[in-house]
């Protein structure tokens, strides 16, 4: 028994002392009692800690989440107003690529001119051309013609290019009178013609290279290119093609007044738009009508026009017109020696009986009836006139002074006492 006992002792592991009935029965954890009893306080401690990580963590995604909110809010709102908020207006910087020249049509506004500017690349948009334009009152006086200006530039530049007169070109004048070649006078004095004051009008530079047409280009223009080319109107075209002189016969056919050629164009572009603008502008004066109730052909009507001018001021015009049409009527010749300097190489008030003597298609002492074709580009005022002329029985006129008193009279002998006059007062003193 003992042995058995003491192998049991032995084996189990206890000490001494205590047997069976004390350690064979399995026993509970021990429990804490007093305050925290049920939970070791370096466990509630661990778990405080553990909930506060935990808010903190969320509050920390809160805070991150709400940021990311406000990003987004920030471009959504961003991008609306973006949407809504109007685009930078587009426009050029610098001083431009190359010298170009522009047209300004009749009646042509402000978006006109833009749209014009923006197809011939001047400017990148009519919206920046508008707002450089506003508020500048210069702007309105901006004519019909051509101005050069340079290729992609800012608006307001364009807007400065524009209203400076001195790069405007294109643009002369025509006065009353005028004929298509030069007019020397004894003294040597040369008033251009017509010819000259297109080419001078030519002469531009462009990228610093200037260009200039010649008068004589001009004339050979005249002389050789169809009449369809040249912008004849019908009712002309029978006496033009008549003309003896080819480089002459357009003469008349010219409008005084003011005038724009685009510099670049041929010279027989040139002249056609003069003409057919110029015949716009006579027959709108009635020509083609009128002419007939005074017994003459619209071209003929244009012929004593062109004397009418030479020969006479405005006040005088529809007394000189009806001394023409009168003389035509009893056949006598009109002797006027402003027909006699027409072809002459120098001219001057009172012609040389060599210079009467000299038969040309436009001398009226050497031939009754008109001349082959107009002397002159008369004005409508004198077409107006031509076409409504005074009523008298007048045959002869002359003027009897230097500042233009003109006698009509119905008897040779009463003109010849004006013509002392006119003597008296120097008005057929000669250079030569």
């Amino acid at each position: 028994m003992s042995d058995k006992r003491d192998h049991q002792a032995g084996n189990s592991g206890l000490p001494e002392g205590h047997g069976d009935d004390d350690w064979g029965v399995t026993r509970a954890e021990p429990e804490w009692v007093g305050v925290g009893a049920g939970t070791p306080q370096h466990v509630r401690r661990e778990r405080e800690r553990a909930r506060r990580r935990r808010r903190r963590r969320g509050m920390v995604l809160f805070l991150v989440l709400v940021l990311l909110l406000g990003i987004g809010a920030f471009f959504i709102a961003k991008s609306f107003i973006d949407d809504r908020r109007p685009s930078p207006t587009p426009d050029y910087e610098g001083t431009g690529v190359n010298d170009v020249v522009i047209r300004i049509q009749e009646g042509d506004v402000g978006t006109d001119i833009a749209t014009t500017l923006v197809e011939n690349d001047v400017i990148k948009s009519t919206a920046a051309f508008m707002g450089a334009a506003h508020g500048r009152d210069e702007l309105a006086s901006i004519q019909p013609g051509y101005y050069k200006v340079r290729t992609q530039i800012p608006a307001s530049v364009a807007v400065d290019m524009l209203t400076n007169p001195e790069l405007r070109v294109g643009a002369f004048t025509i006065a009353e009178g005028r004929q298509l070649d030069d007019i020397v006078s004894t003294t040597g004095a040369v008033t251009p013609g017509i010819y000259t004051l297109i080419a001078d009008a030519t002469c531009i530079e462009l990228d610093g290279e200037s260009t200039c047409a010649d008068p004589d280009a001009f004339r050979q223009a005249v002389a050789s290119s169809d009449l369809n080319d040249l912008g004849v109107p019908e009712w002309a075209r029978a006496e033009v093609e008549r003309a003896e002189d080819p480089g002459r016969r357009i003469e008349g056919l010219i409008a005084a007044g003011r005038w724009n050629v685009d510099p670049s164009g041929s010279p027989t572009e040139i002249i056609a738009e003069l003409v057919t603008r110029s015949a716009r502008a006579y027959e709108a004066t009635g020509i083609q009508q009128t002419s007939e109730s005074i017994g003459v052909t619209p071209y003929e009507a244009l012929i004593i026009a062109s004397l009418v001018e030479r020969e006479s001021q405005p006040e005088d015009f529809a007394k000189v017109a009806r001394v023409i049409l009168n003389r035509l009527d009893i056949g006598m010749m009109l002797q006027f020696d402003s027909t006699v300097n027409y072809a002459l190489d120098t001219v001057e008030i009172g012609t040389t009986d060599a210079d009467r003597g000299r038969v040309t298609p436009w001398n009226t002492y050497a031939m009754t009836g008109l001349p082959q074709t107009p002397i002159s580009s008369p004005s409508v005022e004198a077409l107006r006139g031509t076409e409504n002329p005074e009523d008298g029985e007048w045959i002869y006129f002359v003027t009897i002074d230097l500042d233009g008193t003109t006698m009509f009279t119905n008897t040779f002998e009463e003109h010849n006492r004006y013509v002392e006059v006119a003597r008296q007062n120097g008005v057929f003193a000669s250079g030569r």
